[in-house]
């Protein structure tokens, strides 16, 4: 039987959304251990360098600050940078060039792109953070969620869902929808690995979803999120595929919370 285009376009994407989120929990893993106030960056070996700018892209969004992500291979690094409102980050990679601290690189104010080696990512890690935290005035950013639009947990459906997909891919320009489930109910919660929360939220409409907020277990969004007899929560995050053995469910991928007034 002859698989179409769409089927192997289809499964390609999927591909690289498996990669996207193993790349991303290991930057998230890495940049909650090297905590910097202005300054996101964050290497690996292996990571793949097609899917950095849509990791750095959430980074950013999630830590509310600049991020870098290098991809590590044979010594060189391929970096890719996003930037938030008011910080330059192009001009700083293009200073760092001039510096003698890239191979190659150069952007614009929110994204940026470069060429590093391997043994000179702490220098350039340090340049960075010193240019980019001058830009803040030695005032710690603010972290912003922009909101597409609120969302009850019977709409987050399967059919809604394949629609976002055909919008991708998601990066810098054009950015992933992001939902507000307001007034939401904690119906249960656990732990899910050694950093993640799992759990079922309902909503005004009585339907319930499956949710997930990773590498929170020990913050104050995985606190909230564990008391389930708590108040009510607004939910903001982006909708996931969730497959499997033959079931095509949608979960929520938590980013933030607030308690409902």
């Amino acid at each position: 039987m002859r698989v179409s285009l769409a089927e192997t376009l289809d499964a390609f994407n999927a591909e690289r959304r498996q990669i996207e989120e193993k790349v991303l929990l290991e930057a998230m893993a890495q940049a909650e251990s090297k905590a910097s106030p202005g300054l996101v960056f964050v290497s690996a070996e292996g990571w793949h360098a097609g899917v950095i700018g849509i990791v750095a892209s959430r980074l950013k969004e999630r830590y509310g600050r600049p991020a870098c992500v290098v991809a590590l291979g044979e010594g060189i690094g391929k970096g890719s940078g996003r930037s938030i409102a008011g910080i330059d980050l192009g001009n700083a990679v293009i200073a760092a060039r001039q510096a003698g601290l890239l191979v190659n690189g150069g952007g614009h104010a929110m994204a940026a792109g470069f060429t590093a080696s391997a043994d000179k990512l702490d220098a350039l890690r340090a340049f960075l953070a010193e240019r980019l935290g001058a830009g803040l005035n030695g005032e710690r950013p603010q972290a912003i969620l922009d909101l597409d639009a609120a969302l009850q947990p019977g709409g987050a459906t399967a059919h809604l869902l394949r629609q976002i997909e055909r919008l991708g891919p998601f990066g810098s320009g054009n950015a992933e929808p992001r939902f507000a489930l307001t007034a939401a109910r904690i119906v249960r919660a656990d732990p899910a690995g050694e950093a993640h929360v799992r759990c079922i939220i309902s909503g005004a409409d009585g339907a319930g979803l499956k949710a997930i907020a990773f590498r929170s277990l020990e913050n104050e969004l995985g606190r909230a999120l564990l008391q389930r007899a708590g108040p009510a929560l607004h939910l903001a995050g982006h909708l996931r595929a969730d497959r499997w053995q033959g079931r095509d469910d949608v979960q929520l991928l938590i980013d933030d919370a607030a308690v409902a007034a």
